[in-house]
């Protein structure tokens, strides 16, 4: 009998010091991590570099002067994929006007965003980025989600969900260089 309540003694200290560890770890953690400010209208947009499904990379102080729609997305997200072709019909619209997309994928295998791309014929830069630090620095959350960049490389509106090719044109209209 005293060696079964022996055993339960030392389980218990030992969940006991166990979530000691975890709540001490919690704390640490929560005070350490680097934290991003929330980007809103007027900010500067954050600069970056990705590489696309080509092997380019882009930067996107490279397009300073040229309005920038800086869409956020994942393969498996619905409404992302009914975007994807009104984004193409106005990019074919204004990417000589100076408005360019950078469709950024959220971490995912350059093989399934190929595959994604090809099933679609997609025309407009798609860049991955894979270590998620372009989606904290831009604190994406949901997808999609949508920058505009205009050419002085300010945040002119920032886009959550779903749009039409009809919001896609007035948003390229917004940031086309004049």
């Amino acid at each position: 009998m005293n060696n079964r309540k022996n055993k339960r003694f030392i389980i218990r200290i030992s969940i006991l010091v166990l979530l000691v560890v975890i709540i001490i770890f919690t704390i640490y953690n929560n005070l350490t991590k680097e934290t991003t400010g929330v980007l809103k209208v007027g900010d500067m947009a954050p600069n970056f570099e990705l590489v696309d499904m080509n092997g380019k990379t882009h930067q996107l102080s490279d397009y300073k002067g040229q309005g920038v729609f800086l869409n956020f997305w994942g393969t498996w997200c619905k409404p992302c994929e009914r975007e994807f072709p009104l984004m193409d019909n106005q990019y074919q619209v204004y990417k000589d006007k100076g408005v360019q997309i950078l469709a950024v994928n959220i971490a995912e295998s350059d093989f399934v965003v190929q595959q994604y791309i090809d099933q679609r014929d997609l025309t407009f830069p798609v860049l991955i980025d894979k270590t998620k630090s372009v989606m904290h620095s831009y604190n994406i959350n949901p997808l999609p989600t949508t920058f505009l960049i205009n050419s002085e490389g300010q945040i002119e509106k920032i886009i959550t969900g779903e749009m039409t090719e009809e919001d896609i044109k007035k948003y390229m209209e917004q940031i086309r260089p004049k």
